[in-house]
């Protein structure tokens, strides 16, 4: 009975047979296990890349024409949605309403765990019908893939036009079936029972990941692999400007540094100055005309230059 019972939930909620005498394991014991189940997690995100890669595909278009990113989460979840978007504005420059973090319960449940706020669906649509548009996006974060609150967020989003993905942690999840991108990524029972802030919550963060990070390549905030974008807010992160800088370019730390400076700590626009040789002005001309895409503002300066 006790199989039937456990194999009958969600794998969520399942048991782990390799965990299932922890409480009498040694430490080193215990975090090998996790340690051993922290390992097919990244196999897991791998067999869901294709779908991944759609719904990044899908988000980078309406972010390109304006639109905005909203997580919707419940929970771990939502803590993990609240935690890429708050990264967002210093790691790649953009305004803090490009990416926003919703979460069941309110910024109250960021710190304290407001567990039944999960399960008001009619909460999640009046809270994306108060934030969002038409030409915005939309991803609902829930390992069981169940959580009332996200799908009614998903739904209403979807009601009211928004391009709408999801990231659950189980086959054929209904929240994958309320959006039009549904993102699965089974990562199998935990190793404490039900604890999805485990595997779960890492396969979660590493989706995360990639779908701002890969947003945020296509438009524009990298070079290379180099954050240009990065915000210099602090002396650690000022010396990575220089850093930055100086790898772009080639030129000598002291002659980035001097180059950071006059460009009032933009890499961007130190690096523009560096290799085209231009004044601050003509380098922020030509990241405006490409609407801050960096690469594009190379590629428009070196036409420039070559028809010189």
């Amino acid at each position: 009975m006790l199989n039937k019972h456990y194999t009958s939930q969600p794998v969520t909620e399942q048991r782990n047979a390799k965990s299932e005498q922890l409480d009498r394991a040694g430490v080193l014991d215990i975090i090998k296990i996790m340690n051993e189940e922290d390992q097919t997690v990244a196999l897991a995100v791998e067999r869901a890349l294709p779908r991944i890669a759609e719904a990044i595909e899908a988000i980078v278009q309406v972010m390109q024409h304006g639109g905005r990113l909203f997580y919707v989460g419940a929970g771990t979840s939502g803590r993990l949605g609240v935690l890429d978007a708050s990264e967002c504005p210093p790691t790649f420059g953009v305004d803090r309403t490009l990416v926003t973090g919703l979460i069941a319960g309110g910024e109250a449940a960021i710190t304290t765990a407001i567990e039944n706020a999960e399960d008001d669906e009619e909460a999640g649509a009046r809270e994306i019908t108060a934030h969002i548009t038409a030409g915005d996006a939309v991803v609902g974060i829930a390992a069981s893939g169940s959580t009332p609150y996200v799908i009614g967020a998903i739904r209403r989003a979807r009601e009211l036009g928004a391009l709408t993905a999801s990231i659950s942690c189980n086959d054929s999840a209904a929240l994958s079936e309320a959006a039009e991108y549904g993102i699965e990524v089974p990562v199998g029972p935990e190793v404490v029972t039900g604890s999805t802030r485990l595997k779960a919550g890492t396969a979660t963060k590493m989706v995360l990941n990639m779908i701002t990070t890969t947003a945020m390549i296509k438009l524009g905030k990298v070079y290379g692999n180099l954050m240009v974008n990065v915000q210099a807010t602090n002396e650690k992160l000022r010396d990575r400007v220089v850093r930055i800088v100086s790898e772009a370019t080639g030129a000598a730390q002291v002659t980035a540094a001097h180059y950071v400076q006059q460009a009032d700590g933009d890499a961007r626009v130190a690096i523009l100055m560096l290799r085209f040789g231009v004044a601050k002005e003509q380098a922020m001309e030509a990241l405006q005309a490409c609407r801050y895409h960096f690469g594009d503002a190379v590629a428009r300066l070196e036409q420039k230059q070559e028809s010189v």
